[in-house]
């Protein structure tokens, strides 16, 4: 795998434009995340994302967001050919190296996550491609001294519309490279979309069945060492001592080291070095929390569930609405720690050299894995080139910098290339796991079987305290109550609260975070407050939806196709709910949100919204 080079807008500009006749348009949206570039290019700013177009026709997309299945390599050129209007069975895409240009402009640093990969890149590869269409244009229209009016573009190429001449794009990409870039081109009226909201096969489907997507378990580097960790099997703990020696006599066993995170064997390939770590020898110091079980933390939860928390939502007066309801409910629900468990294992390869660092990593946040590599090797982040991978699966877990570091750590001790796998065993035993969480409800119902009041507890451990401390204020994590506080029914007396509870257990961000469990959770409660009141489960939820229109429209679509109050045959039951997480875009093209301090409005924060990135910005700073 060869070497991503690191290069600023201008000196891209300049070797692609003179390369070949090649296009390359970037586009700049200006404002917020300048101050947060690491490194700022030369010019006014970090660009969104990169199109090139070749002398043969072909369109090639920088990909700047990870792939774990999600399929951006082929939703993000879709949003290029919209505007550009170029041959679909042309297109190509590259993933990007770890650079300013390439950051998310939500997070304001290089990353993937928070379903934002789409709508981070709308606004910015749209406008890319209408920009390139309207050089691509006045490129053609200059050769045949038209006006840019009187042509149109086809299906990558310009046509004049009199005589119906016409050129390729890949003929026009030298000229267009040397007129400027329209600061605001027209973008297609959303009617006439051809690509986005169509059917579109995959674009990484062939290599993906033929093996030719490079996984970063698939990653090989010419006298590249293979490395397993022996890690301690409580959280926290550490090496008191080891013995080595019959690690040390396996064969192709070169080496055993202790890193920060454990011991490290490194071999000629990855079952010696697995086959190594079996036959160590290690004392390990296991530290506070030796004494740690599922037992000792639900009994912790339940001395917890009974202290006031930090107050997360309240509306009316929730106890006296209680006090006098016809009817009380009342439920608790336990979920416990979840691993991502990926499918492909952690893993990470890099090469520190006396004159910079590679890492070749399945990763989410490219910024984090460029500050990591340069905190670990004291190398500058520009000389930190990060090659990004198909990732086998991420939901968060690829985020974490655990298993790059050791790479980095391992390949800067040995002098050579270094690839650490982990096991299964090794994967499900040492993630930053889903908060487990003891949710404590009691609903309350008037004579007339309509709620009257909600009172919410959650006990758990907080993801923010670890990742943005600066966001925990007075003790609440929005994220642990996540899919609880936005609920839409309209019941007058609602609270919840938070007690957060530290357990040892590591947690860190899994898919969809809070919502996960947190909107499981409400609309069984929601089920029980309606089987209670005799009521039915869709006109219930119907009901209390009045006046959150979007919610109830899903919820009478979803009753209408699965023909609801229909009779069912012997056995079978049917049931309905109705959850919100994360945005949608309506259809003007801009970000609409149910949750306004997580959105984006055009290219504006909401609310909270710069407050986050500056914790983004100062997570980066403190990586790993």
């Amino acid at each position: 795998m060869s070497p991503v080079a690191m290069l600023h807008r201008r000196d891209f500009l300049k070797k692609s434009a003179t390369g070949g006749g090649a296009l390359v348009i970037g586009f700049y949206l200006p404002g917020k995340f300048e101050a947060l570039a690491t490194s700022p290019p030369a010019g006014p700013a970090a660009l969104n994302a990169w199109v090139r177009i070749a002398p043969d026709n072909t369109v090639t997309l920088i990909i700047d967001k990870s792939e774990m299945g999600t399929g951006v390599t082929t939703s993000l050129p879709m949003l290029l050919a919209e505007e550009l209007e170029f041959d679909w069975k042309k297109v190509k895409f590259e993933f990007a190296p770890a650079a300013t240009q390439y950051f998310n402009p939500i997070f304001g640093l290089q990353g993937t996550g928070g379903s934002t990969s789409v709508r981070a890149s709308w606004e910015p590869l749209t406008k890319a491609g209408a920009a390139a269409r309207e050089m691509l244009v006045a490129a053609a229209a200059k050769k045949w001294y038209v006006e840019p009016s009187a042509c149109h573009v086809d299906n990558g190429a310009v046509v004049h519309n009199g005589s119906g001449k016409r050129l390729t794009y890949g003929a026009l990409a030298e000229e267009a490279a040397k007129l400027p870039v329209p600061a605001n081109p027209a973008l297609k009226d959303p009617k006439n979309y051809k690509y986005i909201g169509k059917p579109i096969k995959r674009l990484d489907t062939a290599v993906k069945i033929n093996g030719k997507a490079e996984f970063g378990i698939d990653v090989r580097l010419p006298k590249m060492q293979h490395a397993v960790v022996a890690r301690c099997p409580v959280f926290g703990g550490q090496v008191k001592s080891f013995d080595a020696t019959k690690a040390k006599a396996v064969r192709g066993v070169k080496q055993v080291l202790q890193i920060p995170s454990g011991v490290a064997v490194l071999a000629d390939n990855t079952w010696s070095a697995m086959e190594g770590r079996r036959a160590l020898q290690i004392e390990w110091d296991e530290g506070p929390n030796t004494a740690v079980s599922s037992d000792s933390i639900r009994k912790l939860y339940l001395e917890n569930a009974e202290k006031t928390g930090a107050i997360a939502r309240k509306d009316g007066d929730a106890e006296a609405a209680l006090a006098g309801a016809a009817k009380k409910v009342e439920a608790v629900y336990e979920v416990p720690f979840l691993a991502h468990a990926t499918m492909e294992p952690m893993n990470c390869a890099a090469d520190v050299r006396a004159d910079g660092c590679d890492i070749y990593a399945p990763t989410q946040f490219q910024t984090f894995n460029q500050n990591t590599g340069a905190k670990l090797t004291g190398f500058k982040p520009e000389q930190v080139r990060i090659h990004t991978t198909y990732l086998g699966g991420g939901f968060g877990r690829r985020a974490e910098q655990d298993f790059v570091a050791e790479a980095v750590e391992l390949s800067k001790a040995v002098n050579a290339p270094v690839q650490i796998t982990w096991s299964r065993e090794d994967d499900m035993q040492h993630d930053f796991y889903r908060p487990a969480t003891y949710t404590k409800l009691t609903g309350g119902l008037d004579a007339d079987g309509v709620p009257v009041a909600w009172k919410c507890r959650v006990v758990g451990p907080s993801i923010m305290s670890r990742f943005f401390p600066g966001s925990v204020k007075n003790g609440l994590d929005g994220s642990s109550v996540e899919g609880i506080v936005e609920s839409k029914y309209a019941i007058p007396n609602f609270f919840c609260d938070y007690v957060l509870t530290e357990t040892g257990v590591p947690v860190g961000f899994w898919r969809s975070v809070g919502n996960s469990q947190n909107g499981y959770i409400t609309e069984c409660f929601i089920e029980e407050l309606a089987r209670a009141a005799g009521k039915d489960s869709f006109e219930f939820r119907r009901r209390l939806l009045a006046n959150a229109p979007r919610h109830r429209g899903v919820l009478e679509l979803a009753a209408e196709k699965v023909g609801w109050g229909k009779p069912l045959p012997a056995g079978q039951t049917r049931g309905i709910a109705v959850r919100q997480s994360r945005h949608r875009r309506g259809a003007d093209g801009k970000r609409n949100c149910l949750r306004p301090h997580r959105c984006l409005e055009g290219t504006d924060h909401h609310r909270q919204g710069t407050r986050r990135t500056a914790q983004f910005q100062r997570l980066r700073n403190a990586a790993p």
